[in-house]
């Protein structure tokens, strides 16, 4: 019987030619399998109302098309109720991009480099909220930034270099006219700089971000975000969250919208006190669910100082960013959400006061089974998603990549740093299907044994 190889998808998401060192991509569009844009069309009806069982079981079967990629993830993530009309969903999206540009307007008055077209790698101001006047600082702000501004004027008067200090010096003195800042405040502009280094580093091999306009929107949006969730504001690794959205959502609200509704799921694990780091819950329950299902695997991990299981702390913050390639990460992400899909996400988001009703053991009456994802229903049969908070696949994933590797690192494991080399060789050796259909196999034999007295 013929079967068709698949079409590769490394055209999407095109790689620097000098980057020869970037992991293979696995992931092939297969007719009859991969969600594809005719398939996507046809499973709304007229009024705009998506089936999303199917949509869901396409997505098992061959994830989504690189084309298509954004606007399914906006149903997958909660940002749209399947059960919507097309009519409805457009006056949410414009509401939305108004908030956004609203949002990005309040920080542009604060801070006017955000919107600009450029962004910051220098810290601007100190704790204490006094303006920093360093010469990287004065060349990133400049207001006038051209090419001859950076060294002034061919013929030696430095005249683009006096007018490029003078704007700059406004700016700053700007921010502190009005008397003391802030702290909120104070708290985000030091934050920029950080974003700015991390926008440098974030998905660098790929074409698409060889153009400072689409890093300048990168840093616009975590630069936004950070303003409007005071409680998180920004770590490192949400630079890795957000840049697909950027490069799949060509409106920049739209790709906001997409990241904010993520962060909805991941940012417990960004949330920090002076006592610990919000992922340490994780990798808590990661460690109880190795000892559950390997517990030789999870002794020695022990023995070997490793029973805090920070070894396993990036792939929890980045979504195994790093262990995959740029599209295979994109596979993996869309095969998490769909089987982890719960078709009451959009109300709870945009209707978080009716949250607690709706939690009252009304789950799965309302709606067919079929609209859950797979994940999701396992939980629901288990009675898990009546606990406080379910574990989320990607704690499983996580699990079963260690189950897998297991004999590997029994026997040769000595410490720390074979047990990190071991985890790092597997870069690029992962195939995304198998990994999430291991960690569902997981996750049944966790409940089950979970269960047991």
């Amino acid at each position: 019987m013929w079967r068709d190889p698949g079409q590769p998808a490394d055209s999407y998401y095109q790689v620097r030619p000098e980057c020869t060192d970037v992991p293979k991509t696995r992931f092939k569009i297969k007719a009859g399998k991969t969600l594809s844009p005719r398939k996507w069309q046809a499973a709304f009806t007229p009024e705009g109302y998506l089936d999303i069982s199917k949509t869901l079981s396409r997505i098992y079967r061959g994830g989504i098309h690189p084309s298509i990629r954004g606007e399914v993830w906006e149903f997958l993530l909660g940002c749209y109720d399947p059960k919507s009309t097309f009519d409805e969903r457009d006056e949410i999206r414009q509401r939305r991009r108004i908030q956004y540009i609203r949002w990005k307007e309040e920080c542009r008055q604060i801070f006017p480099v955000v919107g600009s077209g450029r962004f910051i790698t220098a810290p601007i101001i100190t704790e204490d909220g006094q303006p920093i006047q360093e010469p990287l600082v004065i060349l990133e702000t400049n207001q006038d930034r051209g090419p001859s501004a950076e060294t002034g004027n061919a013929d030696g008067n430095g005249s683009n270099q006096s007018r490029m200090n003078a704007s700059c010096s406004e700016m700053l003195r700007e921010l502190t006219s009005h008397g003391p800042l802030d702290q909120k405040v104070i708290q985000w502009l030091l934050t920029l700089h950080q974003i700015g280094l991390d926008v440098h580093r974030t998905d660098r091999t790929l074409v698409f971000y060889e153009k400072q306009e689409n890093l300048s929107k990168l840093w616009d949006i975590l630069a936004v975000y950070a303003r409007i969730d005071t409680d998180v504001g920004y770590c490192q690794g949400m630079s890795d969250l957000c840049s697909p959205m950027i490069m799949l959502l060509e409106d920049e609200a739209d790709a906001f919208w997409c990241f904010e509704r993520l962060m909805r799921r991941l940012r417990g694990n960004f949330r920090c006190t002076e006592s610990s780091v919000g992922v340490e819950t994780q990798l808590s329950n990661l460690a109880e669910i190795t000892q559950v299902v390997d517990p030789k695997l999870h002794q020695h991990l022990d023995a070997l100082g490793g029973g805090d299981y920070l070894f396993a702390f990036r792939m929890l913050m980045v979504l195994f960013r790093r262990e995959f390639s740029f599209c295979d990460s994109l596979y993996l992400w869309e095969m998490m959400w769909a089987l982890e899909y719960d078709p009451d996400l959009f109300s709870v988001y945009e209707e978080p006061e009716l949250n607690g009703e709706k939690a009252e053991g009304s789950k799965g009456r309302t709606k067919s089974i079929r609209h859950y994802g797979k994940f999701e229903r396992e939980n629901m049969k288990n009675g898990a998603v009546n606990s406080e908070s379910p574990l989320p696949i990607s704690i499983f994933l996580v699990a079963s990549v260690l189950k897998d590797k297991s004999s590997t690192l029994l026997q040769e494991a000595r410490g720390l740093d074979d047990v990190v080399k071991i985890l790092n060789d597997m870069t690029g050796n992962l195939d995304a299907k198998k990994a999430c259909s291991s960690a569902m196999k997981l996750h049944k034999k966790y409940l089950k044994k979970a269960k047991k007295p």
